[in-house]
């Protein structure tokens, strides 16, 4: 690549960003169904047809959007998951990891939360294709752990389906509460309360045959 195509590619990919960017902030009070292509581009500065060099569609954009939003959890999934301690320091790391995410990103995860049930039929699967994937991750890490030793495929999916919706109840709980307070204190400690008690639950899965029989 020379020196211009260089230049010119750092623009395009800038252009692209304010576009991701000024949506994002647009959809702070509305849903992605009534954004409109005009209105982002006239917030970003540039013509309505300078957005198609960068995305086919609103649409288009509310995917990458939510591989932004999603696509950069993969790390922070896997930490909460492999992290060690015991119980207690596992579940109040996990949930302090969720608190930092959303504190540091609450557009993104005010975004998730809305439109994971929303009316961009394109999103929905766009996220719920993510979720499934931090659900196999997830599934794995914790096939790892000697705690899963004779857990079937099938259990650990659903397991693992249990920590995923949890961590996406936390930091939409969050999402509403103050940065500090004792509604913040409150929904930290429903947090660790309902992570608690899937953990309880795991460690006594397979006693006495309340559980298992999965597949495997």
């Amino acid at each position: 690549m020379n020196h211009t195509s260089g230049i010119r590619q750092a623009r395009k990919q800038k252009t692209r960003q304010a576009l991701l960017d000024t949506a994002l902030e647009l959809l702070e009070g509305q849903s992605l169904s009534s954004l409109g292509l005009r209105e982002v581009t006239r917030a970003v500065g540039i013509a309505p047809t300078a957005f198609y060099r960068h995305f086919r569609s609103v649409e288009d954009l509310g995917v990458a959007l939510v591989e932004e939003a999603l696509g950069s959890l993969h790390p922070m999934i896997r930490t909460i998951v492999s992290t060690t301690g015991d119980g207690e320091e596992r579940v109040a790391r996990a949930v302090e990891l969720i608190a930092g995410h959303v504190d540091a990103h609450p557009a993104h995860v005010r975004f998730i939360a809305r439109e994971r049930h929303g009316g961009v039929r394109a999103v929905r699967e766009a996220i719920r294709e993510q979720l499934a994937l931090f659900t196999v991750e997830v599934a794995e890490a914790l096939a790892e752990d000697p705690v899963s030793a004779g857990w079937g495929e099938e259990d650990l999916a659903m397991l693992a389906q249990l920590y995923v919706d949890q961590m996406l109840v936390t930091a939409s709980a969050l999402l509403e509460a103050p940065v500090r307070g004792a509604e913040r204190e409150r929904v930290v400690r429903m947090a660790a309360r309902r992570m608690r008690l899937i953990g309880i639950g795991r460690a006594h899965w397979l006693d006495g045959g309340v559980g298992g029989g999965g597949g495997g």
